[in-house]
């Protein structure tokens, strides 16, 4: 039997710090746009320089070279814009080291796994826990080449982390390809153009407490008026006082206004950041701002009601009720979604479900949602599962760290506590124990429902095996075994019974007796087993 890895206990999912809401900034005239538009491409480039200048640093930067760039950035500038923007190229600068270390790991990981099928004769089958070797000749050939060009890969980024090398592209990767593949990318030069300019322009300040409505480099007042502190060379361009330009267009957030108003009523922080969306013509300005995180409630206290078992596929959430007693109730609920098309898309219809499932956990009464605590980024690579591409896609293409972050901060708003489980066999588990008692002639209880009720129920405590059933009348043998006993096929069912504690009876005792260690011996005529004395006679 295949050892079980160590199940991690559930816990209670913190709730988010900070908030973001977005509005459209709409009947912007064009001199308001102009304005938008240099300011933007005249930050753009003095962050771009920063950039460079903290890249070329590496590891030896430190706070005074922080200093001279701030100061280097404030005559182009002012003192708030060069602020923003270091704080921006830090920010940047960590996330590109973050990437690379992830990178790193998982180079090992498939340098690793080649080394280990490479080492396995041709052929041979694998385990439940490592694969076996290479099919044939010409992919144990193949994969012996990218043995090779993975490990030179992972010396060179290994070297550019330890120089503090990184490699950063402001406006994305991702457009900067699209450049050379414009045919594929569906895309005019002028219209890719436009996109790259709009990506790489810097139009976000932070906050500051204790400043007038919170920013005073991007300012909105609680009425909705937009205004910019222009950079000095542009300062020709105001339409206000000390500087500034006000914008025709009016904020109004529909999500959060009133947190919002609250905040920069009383002069605490707010973050602003103005964003051009080149494919539609539209101008968006988004508000952050960091809170203290609400305090958890204890497992238990939040599980006091039941709760709802959520199980996480590629295109649905499969999600099921439970009682305080880890019983299902009533029907199970599908939340579908479809992950084609643009990055708003699937955002989109990853809220949508989120949203009806808790409207459902409201309407259900129970103060807790159960979910796998999944992370791929161990499995995402092309040698953890070898030919198995559909298995590899489907992986890659669930939406867990995006799942994760919406469903965390939609069920603050709500009141919902989050529990996170270990997802370790939920699926295997949950069909073996509940995918056939659940099944009806009107209802068929899919794999996917029956882990929701194995997450559910390890979220409460309770063990993911059912309880077994006890036979319907004296005699066990009259009725067969019991629902979770041993299958007639299972290794080892016929040997010598573990010995119970407890009082002694008047019977032999557990493992005692003439034929305690074999139980084919038994006097039993359902038995499989022939009794050597009446079958001499």
């Amino acid at each position: 039997m295949a050892e079980l890895r160590r199940i991690d206990a559930p816990f209670v999912v913190p709730g988010p710090a900070g908030v973001a809401v977005r509005d459209r900034l709409k009947h912007l005239t064009a001199r308001d746009e102009m304005v938008l538009r240099l300011v933007g491409g005249h930050l753009g480039s003095l962050a771009g320089t920063d950039l460079k200048a903290r890249c070329a640093a590496g590891l030896g930067h430190d706070g005074e070279q922080w200093a001279a760039r701030k100061r280097a950035l404030t005559g182009p500038s002012s003192s708030r814009w060069a602020g923003s923007i270091t704080k921006a190229t830090h920010d940047q600068w960590a996330l590109a080291r973050r990437g690379q270390a992830a990178h790193i790991r998982d180079l090992e990981a498939g340098i690793r796994t080649i080394a280990h099928r490479l080492s396995l004769p041709i052929g041979q089958k694998g385990t439940g826990k490592a694969p076996g070797g290479y099919r044939s000749r010409a992919e144990w050939h193949a994969k012996t080449r990218r043995l090779h060009t993975l490990t030179a890969r992972l010396e060179r980024e290994r070297a550019d982390q330890a120089a503090g090398v990184v490699h950063v592209v402001r406006g994305g990767k991702r457009l900067a390809r699209a450049r050379h593949n414009l045919e594929a990318a569906q895309l005019t030069e002028q219209e890719w153009r436009a996109r790259w300019e709009a990506e790489r322009w810097f139009l976000h300040a932070d906050g500051e407490s204790g400043k007038r409505y919170g920013n005073e480099t991007i300012r909105v007042t609680p009425e909705g008026e937009v205004s910019i502190r222009l950079p000095a060379p542009l300062a020709h361009l105001a339409n206000a006082p000390h500087g500034r330009y006000v914008l025709t267009a009016r904020a109004r957030f529909a999500h959060r206004g009133e947190q919002w108003a609250d905040r920069v009523a009383a002069n605490r922080a707010v973050a602003y950041r103005i964003h051009h969306d080149v494919v539609r013509g539209r101008w968006y300005l988004t508000a952050s701002w960091q809170h203290a995180p609400a305090p958890a409630i204890p497992l238990q206290a939040a599980l006091a009601e039941g709760v709802i078992g959520v199980d996480t596929n590629a295109d649905h959430l499969a999600a099921w009720h439970l009682d305080r007693h880890g019983n299902p109730i009533g029907t199970p609920r599908r939340f579908g979604y479809d992950l084609s098309g643009s990055a708003e898309h699937r955002d989109a219809q990853v809220r949508h479900a989120l949203t009806r499932l808790l409207n459902w956990a409201s309407a259900c009464g129970v103060r807790a949602i159960a979910i796998e605590d999944l992370d791929f980024t161990a499995e995402t690579t092309r040698e953890k599962h070898g030919r198995r591409k559909r298995f590899r896609q489907l992986i890659s293409g669930m939406p867990t760290g995006r799942l994760r972050a919406r469903l965390t901060a939609m069920a603050d708003a709500t009141g919902i506590t989050v529990i996170a489980v270990d997802p370790a066999y939920t699926s295997k588990w949950g069909a073996q124990h509940w995918q056939k008692p659940l099944t009806s002639k009107n209802r068929k209880t899919s794999r996917h429902e029956a882990a929701a009720v194995a997450i559910g129920r390890r979220a409460q405590g309770h063990p993911i095996r059912r309880r077994t059933a006890p036979p319907r009348d004296d005699q066990s043998d009259r009725r067969g075994h019991r629902t979770v006993q041993a299958r007639p096929d299972t290794p080892g069912r016929e040997g010598p019974r573990p010995r119970s504690p407890g009082p002694g009876t008047r019977c032999p005792g557990t493992g005692r007796g003439a034929n305690a260690g074999d139980q084919r011996a038994q006097n039993r005529s359902e038995h499989a087993a022939v009794n050597v004395t009446h079958a001499q006679s």
